[in-house]
């Protein structure tokens, strides 16, 4: 089960939130002020999603390899510096909205 719970409580009840996240599989959503900072999710969920993470960047970097097999290096470099100037416009244009 989700709950949401104040970093005050959270604080107050850190014990208990562990047991609940550890025995019962409980997720906790830290908020404050209305705001979520962080969560205390069940450790075999944690090494669930890092072992995904993991497995997903190496599957990706496979496909990027084999994808471009055989392309100049000067071309790859040019593409991600177009990618890198991209990504930098958007993240500006985001930040002056």
């Amino acid at each position: 089960m989700e709950k949401s719970i104040g970093a005050y409580e959270a604080r107050r009840k850190l014990g208990q939130l562990i047991e609940e996240a550890f025995y019962r599989h409980d997720r906790f959503i830290i908020e404050r002020s209305g705001r979520a900072m962080a969560v205390i999710v069940p450790i075999d969920e944690y090494h669930r999603w890092k072992q995904l993470t993991k497995d997903g960047l190496f599957g990706m970097l496979e496909e990027t390899w084999q994808r471009n097999e055989g392309v100049p290096p000067e071309s790859l470099d040019k593409d991600v510096e177009k990618a890198m100037a991209t990504l930098r416009r958007e993240r500006a244009s985001r930040k002056a909205s």
